[in-house]
C-alpha cells in the first residue's frame, strides 16, 4: 500500500519500509471528520497521523516526496507533521478506498478545524492515491 524510501538504513533494510493498512494502523490509528474541495458533505477519514508517521521513522528534518499511482508528486516539509495536522488516510466513513476513490491513500489536512489550512499550497499537498513517499533530507 505505501512504500517509503530513503530512510535510515541503519535501522530499515536497504532504507526501505512497505507498510499495508494493517502496518498503518499499528503505527497509528486516528479519525479525522473534515470537509474537502473536492468531495460533498463532511466525511469521517481514517489514518495515520503524519506526525506519528514521521516520529515512527525517525524524521525531525527534510521533505516527503510523495507520490501518486499516476505519477503526480508533491514535496511536503517534515516540519509539516504536527500533532493536529494531516493524516495519511487509509480509510473513508470507515470502508477502504478503491484506486477510482481516491485511494489507496489520500493526505488529508484538517480543513474545517483550521482555516489555515485552506490554502492553494496546502490543497496542492492533499495527494491522492498516494502509494509512495521519498524521504529527501
Amino acid at each position: 500500500m505505501l512504500t517509503i524510501t530513503g530512510l535510515d538504513d541503519s535501522r530499515f533494510a536497504d532504507g526501505i519500509l512497505l507498510l499495508d493498512s494493517g502496518r498503518l494502523a499499528a503505527i497509528d490509528a486516528t479519525r479525522l471528520t473534515t470537509t474537502t474541495p473536492w468531495t460533498d458533505g463532511p466525511h469521517e477519514f481514517t489514518g495515520v497521523r503524519l506526525a506519528a508517521l514521521t516520529d515512527f521513522l525517525g524524521l525531525s528534518d527534510g521533505v516527503l516526496v510523495a507520490q501518486a499511482l499516476n505519477d503526480y508528486s508533491v514535496e511536503i516539509p517534515v516540519s509539516e507533521a504536527v500533532p493536529d495536522g494531516a493524516i495519511i488516510a487509509y480509510a473513508i466513513d470507515g470502508l477502504p478506498m478503491p484506486v477510482r476513490s481516491r485511494g489507496p491513500l489520500w493526505v488529508i489536512y484538517p480543513f474545517d478545524q483550521n482555516p489555515d489550512y485552506r490554502s492553494e499550497v496546502t490543497y496542492t499537498r492533499s495527494i491522492w492515491q498516494m502509494n509512495r513517499l521519498e524521504v529527501r533530507p
